[in-house]
């Protein structure tokens, strides 16, 4: 069985180095995403290691005692990390988000908690002789370790229902993979499958989040151009409604206030667009400053469209450097996706057109309601 184990082990770790290399020359992620996901390869292969050395000195004269806790401790301590580092991988910003900040304190007090237990084997115990045994309270690690699962699998799909990801489904069978192994490995100890389990979930959790972000637009965080045309592709709508947005002389927000409140001003747009549409359709940034939603349901449209313009009209209130936002809409009926989108420009020309033709108090009569 030892043998067995050191071929697996060598295989997990193998398999670690080149994710580590896979991950290093990506060009799709971020520095923070990046140390995210080499922070939990190098703790799964540590952790690896760890177990090994378990393996190797139990039994062993009680000159290596010290090393059998000291190893022990350090792998079940750390295990509930790799799923913190994933998550970490998931917050696209720069700073740690709030919940992951109590994600790593609630593992640092497992890891004093366990520390101090040791002397008193609650979790594990390793006896004068050099023996390993699992303690009396050994299930605090086990609700540690699916916690931490749990919070990975939530944060997973929340992120994914934020970015409009059509394959979040995906992320249930990955979940209770690991779980499903988890209990084996608890129930049946000698196997020591685990760690190579969470080295094949991290790889396929890189092939999923690396899906999930070619998928967007890195400025607005709405699904980009490549995912529409590829949606589009394969539409069978009979019910829906392609609604589309242009912004108003984008070209003067540039020039009069520079990139970076143009960067911020198709933002704020993507931003209202999301949480307006994203419960009924998906969102698509399809040019520089040119949006769209494929609407699933056609009577949500009216109730979308007001929101929107709620959500705008406030933000236009707070910078006052934001223009106006035209759009139109045209129902599908069967016919080809570029004959859907040709209509749905022509009823937002007719609405540009008919906001000139009235100047700036027929926007303000549409929109007056949103601002007393």
């Amino acid at each position: 069985m030892d043998g067995y184990f050191y071929v697996l082990t060598t295989i997990d770790l193998f398999v670690l180095c080149f994710m580590c290399i896979l991950t290093h020359l990506s060009e799709s992620l971020s520095k923070k995403q990046k140390r995210g996901f080499f922070m939990a390869y190098l703790m799964i292969a540590g952790i690896s290691v760890l177990e090994v050395i378990t393996v190797v000195v139990d039994g062993l004269p009680s000159g290596y005692r010290w090393l059998n806790i000291v190893s022990n401790y350090l792998g079940f301590g750390l295990s509930p990390a790799v799923s913190v580092c994933l998550v970490y991988v998931l917050d696209r910003k720069t700073a740690l988000r709030r919940k992951i900040r109590i994600a790593v304190c609630c593992e640092i007090a497992y890891l004093m908690f366990l520390l101090v237990s040791v002397p008193y084997g609650m979790v594990f115990s390793v006896s004068v002789d050099n023996m390993y045994s699992r303690g009396p309270h050994f299930y605090i690690y086990v609700i540690m370790y699916f916690g931490a699962i749990l919070y990975l699998s939530i944060s997973t799909i929340i992120t994914a229902r934020e970015f409009q990801n059509r394959s979040r489904m995906l992320i249930y069978p990955l979940i209770l993979f690991v779980m499903v192994e988890t209990v084996i490995q608890v129930a049946l100890p000698e196997l020591h499958v685990t760690w190579l389990c969470v080295t094949l979930l991290s790889v396929l959790y890189f092939i999923y989040c690396n899906e999930m972000w070619n998928q967007l637009d890195a400025l607005t965080g709405l699904l980009n151009q490549n995912s529409y045309l590829n949606q589009t592709q394969k539409i069978k709508y009979n019910s829906g409604v392609l609604v589309v947005f242009d912004v108003d002389d984008f070209k003067q927000v540039n020039d009069c206030h520079g990139h970076v409140k143009g960067d911020l001003c198709l933002a704020g747009i993507a931003e209202c667009i999301k949480k307006a549409y994203a419960d009924f359709g998906y969102c698509y940034r399809i040019g520089g400053d040119e949006f769209c939603v494929l609407l699933k349901n056609r009577a949500k449209e009216e109730e979308c469209r007001q929101e929107f313009l709620r959500r705008w009209v406030e933000k236009r209130r707070k910078f006052t450097f934001l223009p106006t936002v035209s759009y139109g809409s045209a129902p599908f009926s069967g016919e080809d996706i570029a004959v859907v989108k040709d209509r749905a420009d022509q009823d937002m020309y007719q609405y540009k057109k008919g906001r000139k033709k009235h100047g700036s108090s027929g926007v303000l009569s549409e929109q007056q309601k949103y601002q007393n």
